[in-house]
C-alpha cells in the first residue's frame, strides 16, 4: 500500500481538496434552475404559461396547410408534378406532428399546474400547523 507523498509543509492542502472547498455548486445550481416559478411565487398570466404549445400549434398549422397546397398542385400542374408529389406529405406528415405535439402538451401543462397547486396548498397547510 503506497501513502500519497507529503507536501514539505502540513499546512498546505491538495489542488482537489482547495478546488472542492472554493466549490459553490449549491449556488450556481439554484441560480441555474430551469424552473423559476419554483423559486419565485408570482403569478404568471395564461399566455406566459401556455405560449410555447400555442406557437407549436400554429406552426404545425401553416406547415399542414402549405402541405396541403403543395399536394393539390400536383394534381393540376403537370411540371414538376414528381417534386410536389414528393414535398407534399413531407410537409403534412411534419405539419400533423407538430400538431399532434402541441395538443397533447396542454394536458400536461395543466396537469403539472394543478400538481402545483396541491403542492402550495399542502405547504401552506403545513406551515400552519407546524408554525
Amino acid at each position: 500500500m503506497e501513502i500519497p507523498p507529503r507536501s514539505p509543509n502540513g499546512s498546505e492542502k491538495s489542488p482537489q481538496s482547495k478546488e472542492l472547498v472554493t466549490s459553490n455548486t449549491g449556488s450556481t445550481l439554484c441560480m441555474s434552475s430551469r424552473s423559476e416559478s419554483v423559486w419565485t411565487s408570482t403569478s404568471r398570466s395564461k399566455w406566459e404559461i401556455y405560449h410555447k404549445p400555442v406557437i407549436v400549434v400554429s406552426v404545425g398549422a401553416a406547415i399542414f396547410l402549405f402541405g396541403m397546397v403543395i399536394t393539390s398542385l400536383s394534381c393540376f400542374l403537370t411540371k414538376n408534378k414528381k417534386v410536389y408529389k414528393m414535398c407534399g406529405p413531407a410537409f403534412l406528415s411534419l405539419g400533423l406532428m407538430l400538431l399532434v405535439c402541441g395538443f397533447v402538451w396542454i394536458p400536461i401543462i395543466r396537469k403539472k399546474q394543478k400538481q402545483r397547486q396541491k403542492s402550495q396548498f399542502l405547504q401552506s397547510l403545513k406551515s400552519f400547523f407546524f408554525n
